[in-house]
């Protein structure tokens, strides 16, 4: 059946999809009807006994199931692919930091660029077709990640839909001067402006500087908000107060999170609150908050993790991503978006029933917080879809597909 499919899709369109199962809502069922795929890649009608047009050709799915192509919210582009060349041997964030400092001091923008590149194309072959990656702006690293990441996100445009975030990064016993007079040039050249609060000297003016320059610049806001488990220092209603001033409800994303686990439960039911009303989605990032948190604690480690299922009840959009891959932060990672699906619903306590919700997590939610058009399994949506043979979407978190084809844009980019 796949040696056919494969066979069939090669080449460019127009092609009509047929007796195919659509998740054209990823949280009901398949969806048995027809898809018409444009010659410029995009989705053009869906439907029940379509004509096949002239000029087109008709693709027989064998009762497949074909469900929106997978979605990473954060990434570190970066710093990829750089764990043999920068050891962080105490495993913790800061060791993380301080490694990938040292390395970006000396590493071309072609290092940057040919690491990612490897990840991207990685991901492409495993169903991602959209990738917001957070990219490094300090004295370090200066523009040379942003001007890499922003070249490939032109180059790839075809294949992958790439955001960058202007992650003006502060270190230890750094000033903020230097972020401040940088801001406004990094934004110019991302897709939203974020950074990591907790860490700089000053958390309040360090926000302000984000938020304005984000406002400046007509951005979202994606930050990496208290990745620790210190119940004394949340920085949650720092944030809801500049969501508030400078009208950024809806257009503000909060990656990890990870001190909701550590406050006792009327605090973590305020902040959920203030995320409801100004409308700021969530990302928890699995796969290092395991790696990294609680390595201090003697006895029983906490996981690291924000309160996953207590958010995915309560309706805060909350995505799951990969973050960092194969770097001192996170040493592991493929790349497949259902390797982290399975790694939230196993780490963040949601249960055998929630299966089907994880998909979201991966397609729609993601998505929606990048802001991304033209998505999903819809007319008028570009054709970046996952073909695979799985029952639906539990058999496709649970348990994954034997055999998967993406499609970017309407054409075949990889076999899994």
């Amino acid at each position: 059946m796949w040696t056919s499919i494969l066979a069939q899709v090669a080449g460019d369109g127009p092609y009509l999809l047929a007796n195919g199962r659509l998740l054209t809502d990823v949280s009901a069922a398949p969806r048995s009807a027809e898809m018409l795929v444009s010659a410029d890649g995009m989705i053009e009608r869906i439907g029940e006994g379509l004509t096949v047009p002239q000029g087109a050709r008709r693709v027989d799915l064998a009762g497949a199931l074909v469900v929106p192509g997978f979605v990473d919210a954060h990434q570190h582009l970066d710093k990829t692919g750089v764990l043999k060349f920068a050891p962080n041997p105490s495993g913790t964030l800061q060791g993380a930091r301080e490694a990938f400092a040292l390395y970006a001091r000396n590493a071309p923008p072609e290092d940057v660029a040919r690491r990612a590149e490897r990840t991207m194309a990685r991901c492409l072959a495993r169903g991602t077709t959209a990738i917001r990656s957070h990219v490094n702006v300090d004295k370090d690293a200066g523009f040379r990640g942003l001007d890499a990441l922003a070249a490939l996100r032109e180059s790839w445009a075809d294949r992958m839909r790439l955001q960058l975030v202007a992650f003006m990064t502060p270190h230890p016993n750094q000033d903020l001067e230097w972020l401040a007079s940088n801001v406004g040039a990094a934004a110019s050249r991302a897709d939203a402006v974020g950074g990591t609060p907790a860490v700089a000297e000053d958390p309040e003016r360090y926000l302000d500087l984000i938020f304005e320059a984000a406002v400046r610049h007509s951005l979202p806001v994606d930050l990496h908000l208290d990745e620790h488990l210190d119940a004394a220092r949340p920085l949650f209603d720092a944030v809801f107060e500049r969501v508030r001033r400078y009208g950024m409800q809806g257009r503000t994303v909060l990656g990890h999170c990870s001190v909701l686990s550590a406050l006792p439960r009327p605090e973590f039911e305020r902040i959920r609150d203030g995320m409801l009303e100004l409308d700021i989605g969530a990302i928890t990032l699995p796969a290092a908050n395991l790696y990294l948190q609680g390595r201090s604690h003697d006895v029983l480690p906490p996981r690291g993790l924000t309160r996953v299922a207590e958010l995915v009840r309560s309706g805060v959009p909350l995505a799951t991503a990969s973050d960092n891959i194969q770097d001192p932060f996170v040493p592991t990672g493929s790349g497949d978006m259902l390797e982290m699906g399975r790694w939230t619903l196993l780490a963040g306590h949601l249960h055998a029933d929630d299966l089907a919700s994880v998909l979201p997590m991966i397609t729609d939610i993601p998505a929606r917080l990048m802001g991304l058009e033209g998505y999903g399994i819809r007319e008028g949506a570009r054709a970046d879809l996952v073909v695979c043979d799985c029952e639906d979407a539990t058999d496709l978190i649970a348990g994954g597909p034997d055999h998967r084809l993406v499609l970017a844009k309407g054409k075949r980019v990889g076999i899994h």
